[in-house]
């Protein structure tokens, strides 16, 4: 695969094994993991990729949660690679520990993930979500850029859409949104944030701060999800709900296939 970073393309090592496993699926000819220079090109992290059949005119970055770019966060890829988008998925985690890949269903691995997430640089974060919109945006010719997130990547998606020049922005489950409403001026681009209400690491109170900070915002749309809780759009696993994953994944994707075009 061809990352363009500049001018010049400048041809990146993939994982085979990935690109093994991506290439079986129909609509997608090469997927796995690139390298991705930082904004002051200081180093370097690596972001999934996933490349549709044709040449595509939109990226998608999706953005991880506290698990790392774990086989859920790829199939996400995967699934907007066939539906004729590149998707990327930066591994945020790579400073203190690259290539993490957690297991939401087993207990140690629940908190080694917590562990992680307590131990980045948010601000940090951003700014390689940043690089990788950036080196999304070469790879479609200069074309829209979407993010996604979950959990701590609805987070991160939120606060992308305060602080970068995304195109269009998606939270699914987002922690801790209700204490950045003060960015929430900042917001000029379409943004969609997914709340289911039973979320146990979102609070009712901070449920209602979100409605009544961003209700009112034009660029923003809340959809809630009543009695589901946090990770309900999951790719696997025992936290997914089937029906309530396909209603907002659909959202979703019409959010982007009008706000990308």
């Amino acid at each position: 695969m061809a990352n363009i970073l500049g001018d010049t393309p400048v041809a990146l090592p993939v994982d085979q094994a990935n690109m093994g496993r991506a290439q079986q699926l129909e609509g997608i000819p090469m997927a796995g993991f690139i390298s991705v220079p930082t904004l002051e090109e200081d180093g370097a992290f690596d972001a999934y990729v996933a490349k549709p059949a044709e040449d595509a005119t939109a990226a998608i970055v999706v953005i991880q949660e506290i698990f790392g770019v774990n086989e859920g966060i790829r199939r996400k890829c995967d699934s907007w690679a066939k539906a004729g988008y590149v998707a990327y998925a930066p591994d945020l985690f790579w400073r203190e520990k690259p290539h993490v890949e957690l297991d939401a269903d087993v207990p140690e691995d629940f908190q080694a993930a917590l562990g992680h997430m307590q131990k980045l640089n948010q601000d940090q974060a951003i700014r390689d979500i940043e690089a990788t919109i950036r080196a999304a945006r070469a790879a479609v010719g200069g074309g829209k850029v979407g993010l996604v997130g979950y959990c701590l990547g609805g987070r991160l998606a939120f606060m992308a859409a305060c602080r970068t020049d995304g195109d269009a922005f998606v939270a699914y489950y987002g922690v801790g949104i209700d204490g950045l409403l003060g960015e929430q001026h900042a917001i000029g681009k379409p943004t969609m944030l997914h709340i289911p209400t039973a979320d146990g690491f979102v609070p009712a109170e901070a449920q209602a701060a979100m409605h009544a900070g961003l209700d009112d915002n034009r660029h923003v749309t809340l959809h809630d999800y009543d009695g589901l809780d946090h990770g309900f759009a999951a790719e696997m696993g025992n936290r997914r709900d089937e029906d309530a994953a396909q209603l907002a994944d659909k959202r979703t994707a019409d959010f982007f296939a009008e706000h990308l075009a």
